[in-house]
């Protein structure tokens, strides 16, 4: 038996667990990854898509009690009707904007170089962002409105660029738009389990024809790597966002992005996608 299908769907799934949710986008991170691994064709493009779904429900179980409290307050109250308003809002621009242009950018910008490019443009935003003066007008994902809610979404848009990163777009618009650290972070969260889902669902709809029985293995794996990962990062970021800054990550994307275009350009290692 060859367990390298195995091994790889650990790698992969760990790596989606572990930056999914940190500003420091986990499809660069799976498009580099997948390069080395020479997992990096149409079945593991999808692959890549279906693992996050293991992460969506480490988020979704971290938040349980607000999600079900939110589920049986649906019909009567006010703030759990904004709230699901807020995410659905918040959701259709990236919704809307990818599905005219998926096609566009999987072709010219699903490649290594171009994602270090975008690494290396997010670090510094985020540098630039931090040094702004932080106005906190929200302390509560209660409090935020619909129009704040489109904010959200816009920003999170972004993130069809490979390497911005979705949360990482989110949160960090969530600071420029005066969200404290802490409900950018938690509302980045929310927000991914129906962006993530929709992704997954609608990918996998997609490319059904791709997978076999044979590959329940390699899912397997991956979810659980993913789920696990993604679970134990979670609760670490919401403990590192109410004493810190996300200027080590900043720095850590540059860093990240001029070593893969180093390494193209001196051909130290091979990061074109066949």
């Amino acid at each position: 038996m060859d367990i390298t299908p195995l091994l790889h769907a650990l790698i992969l799934g760990i790596v989606e667990g572990l930056t999914e949710f940190l500003p420091v986008s986990s499809t660069g991170h799976l498009i580099l990854a997948g390069d080395l691994l020479n997992f990096n064709d149409e079945k593991g493009k999808v692959f890549e898509i279906v693992i996050q779904f293991g992460a969506i429900l480490a988020v979704a179980w971290e938040y349980r009690e607000k999600i079900v409290r939110v589920a049986a307050g649906l019909r009567q109250e006010r703030v759990a009707q904004r709230f699901v308003l807020n995410l659905a809002i918040a959701f259709m621009p990236l919704a809307v904007l990818g599905l005219l242009f998926h096609k566009t950018i999987k072709t010219l910008l699903f490649q290594p170089v171009p994602v270090a490019l975008a690494f290396i443009v997010g670090g510094l935003f985020i540098l630039w962002t931090e040094r702004r003066q932080h106005l906190v007008r929200f302390h509560s994902i209660d409090q935020l409105q619909p129009v704040d809610a489109l904010k959200l979404g816009l920003a999170q848009a972004l993130a069809l660029i490979p390497g911005t990163s979705r949360s990482g777009a989110t949160i960090i618009g969530g600071l420029f738009f005066g969200l404290s650290r802490q409900v950018a972070t938690e509302f980045s969260f929310f927000l991914a389990i129906p962006t993530m889902t929709a992704a997954t669902c609608y990918q996998l709809y997609r490319e059904r024809g791709l997978f076999s029985v044979d590959d329940f293995g390699m899912f397997a794996v991956g979810f659980s790597a993913a789920f696990v990962s993604a679970f134990f990062c979670v609760r670490w970021l919401l403990r590192y966002v109410s004493q810190h800054d996300f200027v080590p990550f900043a720095w850590y994307r540059i860093a990240f992005g001029l070593v893969v275009l180093a390494t193209w350009q001196w051909g130290l290692v091979d990061w074109s996608n066949p």
